[in-house]
């Protein structure tokens, strides 16, 4: 007779109306008459139908069975009857899930999958810029400084290539005419490309006595002759160290 009683009597579900997609809701499985015992646990996994179970854990009053679920298709849902071991079978559930995802749209944070994937963020490059500016900074800094420093380096790297071939070790025309190129040189680093073509008057009206003895030995030397002599390289150099003249200066 209790077996009957058992068998045709039925737990009742507590849900609500609707199921929100994608949010945790409460569904209840409760025995309403207290003459009846209680639910024992419905056998089940992972699922209530269609709907992912994330827990389930039995009422504050022990009448029944609470279980936390999620809605992860719109729809209908249909939640079949559970068997509770006892030779009863939970009723049916029925409940609409609306769609509150434009159609087409894609579902992040719906269950996986290659659409469960959110937006990419774009890289801040703006931000990310704005750690370049220290070493720029560095870099221009550099870049300046080596080229004011360009002048000085081609002064002295003319004055030292024109103290390892002045004098000139032979008196033909081609070492004389590399001679004259390399002093030639030497004077437009320290004053400006006009002093390729400085002459006597030019040198000494800047006080440049050595270079006119300089030019004037070259010409005596192209016609063979020995006066005036070479003069030192040391004085030549010394000459346009002391110097002040900007370069340019004509």
């Amino acid at each position: 007779m209790v077996v009957t009683l058992l068998a045709g009597a039925a737990p009742t579900w507590k849900a609500p109306a609707q199921l929100k997609l994608g949010e945790l809701q409460v569904l209840e499985l409760r025995e309403a008459d207290p003459a009846l015992p209680a639910p024992p646990r419905p056998t089940v996994e992972d699922r209530l139908g269609p709907l992912r179970l994330r827990s389930m854990e039995p009422l504050p009053d022990g009448r029944g069975w609470r279980f936390q679920v999620q809605a992860l298709e719109p729809g209908h849902a249909m939640i079949p009857g559970l068997d509770l071991g006892n030779g009863q079978r939970s009723p049916e559930l029925r409940l609409d899930v609306p769609r509150t995802i434009p159609f087409g749209g894609p579902w992040v944070g719906f269950g996986g999958g290659n659409e469960d994937l959110l937006p990419a963020i774009p890289f801040p490059w703006a931000w990310a810029s704005l750690l370049l500016l220290p070493p720029l900074g560095l870099a221009a800094w550099v870049i300046r400084r080596w080229r004011k420093g360009s002048a000085k380096r081609h002064l002295h790297h003319a004055a030292h290539t024109f103290r390892r071939h002045w004098p000139p070790a032979r008196r033909d025309r081609a070492a004389l005419d590399a001679a004259h190129a390399l002093g030639r040189e030497l004077l437009a680093a320290r004053f400006g490309e006009a002093a390729r073509a400085w002459g006597p008057a030019e040198f000494q009206a800047r006080n440049l006595g050595p270079w006119d003895q300089w030019t004037k030995s070259l010409d005596a030397a192209r016609f063979g002759r020995t006066e005036p002599p070479f003069p030192a390289p040391e004085p030549l150099v010394a000459a346009l160290d002391a110097r002040g003249d900007s370069k340019g200066d004509a």
